[in-house]
């Protein structure tokens, strides 16, 4: 059979491609050597921010005084916990697979490699079987950059994500090698739990691309609770237990740990695509607006892309791509300057559009002249009523003479929520006095948005 679409990979951009091609009435296969879902439905989004909400209720259950609420003996249990996350992992993959099977796309659970492809045909093979299509959807995804630090191998003392989240003990101390997202929500889970934390980060801040005020009061707030963040700060070797680093201006120091985490990014993951031959870039598949290679048939999305690695964009990017192939009209391009981002730290940190940073000085991305406009969270009634001895700020990037909004970014329980709201606004372009006529209900923590577009 010759098959309209092949898909490699099922991950949010694969599934989401392969049910809307389908869904179309395109002949579709995809493939996925482990379990559909990819790398964010099984060893990344959803089991991370499970126990994260598990983590949270063990520290709501322990700060309930503050609230009037007196918990005597409280306590966790961490296997009961990953008992959870595994359930809730296996319930949305059933969920996926079933939304796969009422659309008719055929699925082969099989490691997938290209084997052949010229502008009128692709060439599979997978479970001993060729598989043909008219067009490939590359859907690859990503995987942890290991970076080359001695030590780091062969090393049972060393996680990546994916150990760290298969964990059936709760480390007494961990030493976190990364200070992004990834090692940031990790840092949440394991110091609320009790674990001894350290982060060590080579930049100059833990979570470089955000918005640094927001960051600041984080790195604050973490410090205070005793969680050890080491900025300007390089792994040199590790041995065993030990992890030895270098701080800018200082000598090489060691600290131990019984676990080390490392987690300092991902990279495009070419799994089986030894023979395709399209143009690359950065180590990733270059694409155009269309979300097509430099072969016409084609097409990549999701991680393997190199472009932002959220499940959200790789979810769009394959919408994308199929509308373009259904020739639907008109054309849908992403816009890549109003995706929204969230960091499941405890607070949240929340942020789409330009930050200051990419507006002044060397990292300068445009020349336009702004004003920054920012509340305290507490300035929301219900803000005050559920997050006790917490401040928050929501900040607005505003054009100084279009009055356009380019960035909202917030720290605070729970802009996660809301910061669809800010999206569709930098989406859309809406200028200071459009924003202000929206109507958000009260009391909600999301009126922060309007009350600092007020001021």
């Amino acid at each position: 059979m010759m098959y309209n679409l092949a898909i490699i990979g099922g991950g949010p951009a694969g599934y989401t491609a392969a049910a809307m091609a389908s869904n179309a009435g395109m002949r579709t296969v995809i493939f996925e050597k482990e379990q559909l879902g990819g790398t964010c439905l099984n060893v990344g989004c959803i089991p991370t921010k499970t126990l994260l909400y598990s983590a949270k209720q063990y520290h709501n259950a322990l700060a309930a005084g503050k609230y009037g609420v007196d918990v005597e003996a409280v306590k966790f249990n961490f296997q009961k916990m990953q008992q959870r996350k595994q359930k809730v992992v296996r319930k949305l993959v059933a969920g996926v697979k079933q939304r796969l099977q009422n659309e008719n796309c055929q699925l082969v659970a099989a490691e997938a490699k290209l084997m052949f492809h010229n502008s009128d045909k692709v060439v599979i093979e997978a479970a001993g079987e060729t598989f043909e299509a008219e067009r490939l959807l590359i859907c690859t995804g990503s995987v942890n950059f290991v970076p080359p630090i001695e030590g780091i191998h062969d090393n049972d003392a060393v996680w990546d994500s994916t150990a760290a989240l298969a964990a059936t003990e709760l480390p007494a101390s961990i030493v976190i090698v990364g200070g992004g997202v990834i090692g940031m929500e990790f840092a949440t889970l394991f110091s609320e739990l009790g674990s001894r934390v350290t982060v060590i980060e080579a930049m100059p801040r833990i979570l470089p691309q955000l918005d640094t005020e927001c960051v600041d009061i984080l790195q604050d707030k973490y410090r205070k609770n005793g969680v050890n963040i080491l900025t300007s700060t390089k792994v040199t070797r590790i041995d065993g237990n030990w992890v030895y680093f270098v701080a800018e201006g200082t000598e090489e120091q060691v600290i131990d740990a019984d676990k080390i985490l490392v987690s300092v990014g991902r990279r495009a993951n070419l799994s089986g695509l030894d023979n395709l031959r399209v143009e690359m870039q950065r180590g990733a598949v270059r694409v155009n607006d269309m979300m097509q290679t430099s072969e016409k048939n084609i097409f990549a999305a999701g991680d393997v892309t190199g472009k932002i690695m959220l499940a959200h964009v790789a979810s769009r990017q394959a919408e994308v791509a199929v509308g373009y192939m259904l020739k639907q009209i008109p054309l849908q391009r992403i816009a890549y300057n109003a995706i929204p981002s969230v960091v499941y730290t405890n607070p949240e940190i929340a942020s789409v559009g330009l930050t200051e940073s990419d507006l002044t000085g060397k990292d300068c991305v445009l020349p336009i002249e702004f004003v920054v406009k920012k509340l305290p969270m507490t300035f929301s009634g219900r803000f005050v009523a559920e997050n006790e001895g917490e401040t928050g700020l929501c900040k607005l990037i505003v054009d100084k003479s279009k009055k356009t909004i380019l960035g909202v970014h917030a720290i605070g329980n729970p802009c996660s929520e809301f910061i669809a709201a800010a999206s569709f606004a930098v989406r859309m372009g809406y200028t200071l006095p459009e924003f202000e006529q929206v109507v958000f209900p009260h009391p909600t923590v999301s009126e922060i948005l309007r009350e600092t577009a007020l001021i």
